[in-house]
């Protein structure tokens, strides 16, 4: 029962549509016929050219992960697995909104606010591969996806690590870096568009 309640309640808040709410408040505009159609925090920033409109929405959509996470850890259960589910949920309601036909965010800002509560070794980590890798190749999308990947690779490779910081530890390594793993394969699977427009500009 705690599995199916932490899947509720992730989802369910996850799946609130910050960016498509504000914009349409602030700007009658609908988020997902504007800009790249996105419904987070650049979209939004991009689309309204105001910066408090894109740190509220940021602000908003961290919150709703980190929320869900707190609910759960309080008034369900406080073991990796329930908690695992609370994680995938709010980053898949997010990502893929009932409330918008499925349409949603990338799940970063969302995914940082539960991982901060719950694995913060994973938002810590993905924010170092970030700066680098976008001080490199300075684009925003390309650091999104490597710095994800690059999560991936590290509770794969290195799951004992990883769960030392975890709170609290997974049962295993192997229920650890396959949490990790599903959900951070919803943030690539959102990626898929902007990477690829990625590729083609610089193939030619």
């Amino acid at each position: 029962m705690n599995y199916f309640l932490s899947a509720v309640v992730g989802f369910f808040l996850g799946s609130i549509p910050t960016a498509y709410l504000i914009i349409k408040k602030y700007k009658n505009l609908d988020i997902t016929k504007e800009g790249s159609g996105n419904v987070g925090t650049l979209n939004s920033y991009e689309v309204s050219r105001s910066k408090l409109i894109g740190l509220a929405v940021l602000t908003i959509d961290f919150l709703k992960g980190l929320l869900s996470i707190f609910i759960v850890k309080t008034f369900f259960a406080n073991n990796f697995q329930t908690l695992g589910f609370a994680f995938f949920f709010v980053i898949l309601g997010h990502c893929f909104s009932p409330w918008l036909k499925f349409k949603g965010g990338r799940g970063l800002a969302t995914a940082a606010g539960a991982a901060s509560f719950f694995i913060p070794i994973v938002l810590f980590l993905w924010i170092v591969f970030w700066l680098v890798i976008k001080f490199i190749k300075n684009d925003i999308h390309f650091a999104n996806v490597a710095a994800t990947l690059l999560i991936i690779v590290i509770s794969i490779v290195f799951p004992g690590t990883v769960n030392k910081f975890s709170f609290p530890q997974a049962e295993t390594n192997l229920l650890l870096s396959f949490t990790i793993s599903l959900t951070m394969l919803i943030i690539l699977i959102k990626h898929w568009k902007p990477i690829k427009d990625y590729y083609y500009k610089h193939k030619k």
